[in-house]
């Protein structure tokens, strides 16, 4: 496990620490939240770029890939 420290806006860390504590939130919960903020983050950047990178895509090339691919992973499971 990493430790960070990271500089918040008060205004950020009291509406997150509210949130959890309405949420009835226990020691790591913000740790947590955080985690799961960033990842999400990641995840909606990394849809963001593929969307722009196959914006020319035609919705049957799409689709034929997305096939493949499904295909290739149901083979290729261990």
């Amino acid at each position: 496990m990493t430790r960070w420290n990271l500089s918040i806006p008060e205004e950020t860390d009291r509406a997150v620490r509210s949130f959890l504590a309405r949420k009835g939130g226990k020691k790591g919960d913000l740790s947590k939240f955080a985690n799961d903020a960033m990842r999400r983050e990641i995840l909606r950047q990394t849809v963001l770029d593929l969307q722009e990178q196959n914006a020319d895509l035609g919705e049957e090339e799409a689709k034929k890939l997305a096939d493949e691919a499904v295909t290739w992973v149901r083979a290729n499971r261990p």
